[in-house]
C-alpha cells in the first residue's frame, strides 16, 4: 500500500473514530504485527511455567548456579572492558583526525 493510501485511511480513521476507538485499533494492529513478525512466539502454559520454576527450584537445591556476586563482578568487569575499548577507540580518532589535520 502507498503511503498516500496509507495516509488517506489514517485520515479516515483520525475523523471518524473516538480515541478510546483509535487505541483499540491501534492496540489490535500491534498485536496483528507482532503475530505476523514473530508466527512461532507463542505464550507459555502454566504447565511449562511451573515446571521451569520447578527446575528452577531443584537446581538451586542441588547447588547449581552463579552465586549473585559472582554475576555482578563479571558484569563489572566486562562493562569496564566495555569503557576500555570505548576509550581507546576516542584516543585513535582523535590521533587519526590529528594526523589528517597536519596532513593538509
Amino acid at each position: 500500500m502507498s503511503t498516500t493510501a496509507l495516509q488517506g485511511l489514517l485520515d479516515y480513521l483520525y475523523g471518524t473514530l473516538s480515541p478510546s476507538n483509535m487505541r483499540w485499533v491501534a492496540e489490535h494492529l500491534v498485536m496483528q504485527a507482532e503475530k505476523v513478525e514473530n508466527p512461532d512466539l507463542k505464550p507459555y502454559t502454566m504447565e511449562e511455567i511451573n515446571a521451569m520454576l520447578d527446575e528452577a527450584e531443584a537446581d538451586f537445591e542441588a547447588g547449581i548456579g552463579t552465586p549473585h556476586e559472582e554475576v555482578m563482578r563479571e558484569m563489572d568487569e566486562e562493562i569496564a572492558r566495555w569503557k576500555a575499548e570505548e576509550e581507546a577507540l576516542k584516543k585513535a580518532k582523535t590521533y587519526v583526525e590529528e594526523e589528517l589535520l597536519e596532513a593538509v
